[in-house]
C-alpha cells in the first residue's frame, strides 16, 4: 500500500484528491499539515511537504509528477494516466507544467507555516 501525502488544508488540493479518495484505490491518505506523522514518515518539512504532492512507496519518498504518476497507477481509473504521463517527453512536459501550479499553491498555502510554528 502506497501512503499518499497532500495538503488537505488547501481547497484546491483538497477538492482533488477527495475525488481520487471517492474511487476504487488501496491508498492511505495521510494530511501533511500532521506534522508529527507527515514529517516522521517522510523525512521531510513541513515546508517541502508544502510545496509539492509526496508519495511513500516501498519506503522510498517520490514528490511531484512521479508522486502522482504512483498515486494514479494505484487508482484503476486514472491507470491510463500514469501510463501517458510516464512517456518520456510528456513527463519532462508535465513536469514544467506541474512545477508553476504547485508553485502557485505553494504561495497560496504559505501561511500554513507560520501557523504551525
Amino acid at each position: 500500500m502506497i501512503k499518499v501525502l497532500f495538503n488537505d488544508s488547501c481547497p484546491i488540493c483538497s477538492k482533488e484528491i477527495n475525488h481520487y479518495k471517492s474511487l476504487e484505490n488501496n491508498i492511505n491518505w495521510l494530511d501533511i499539515n500532521d506534522l508529527e506523522i507527515s514529517t516522521k514518515l517522510s523525512g521531510r518539512s513541513h515546508r517541502e511537504l508544502l510545496r509539492r504532492l509526496h508519495v511513500i512507496k516501498d519506503e522510498k519518498v517520490y514528490s511531484g509528477v512521479s508522486a502522482f504518476i504512483i498515486m494514479w497507477e494505484n487508482i484503476p481509473k486514472y491507470r491510463w494516466i500514469a501510463h501517458i504521463i510516464s512517456t518520456p517527453i510528456i513527463y519532462q512536459v508535465s513536469v514544467i507544467f506541474y512545477e508553476v501550479i504547485a508553485l502557485f499553491l505553494f504561495y497560496k498555502n504559505k501561511h500554513q507555516l507560520d501557523e504551525k510554528e
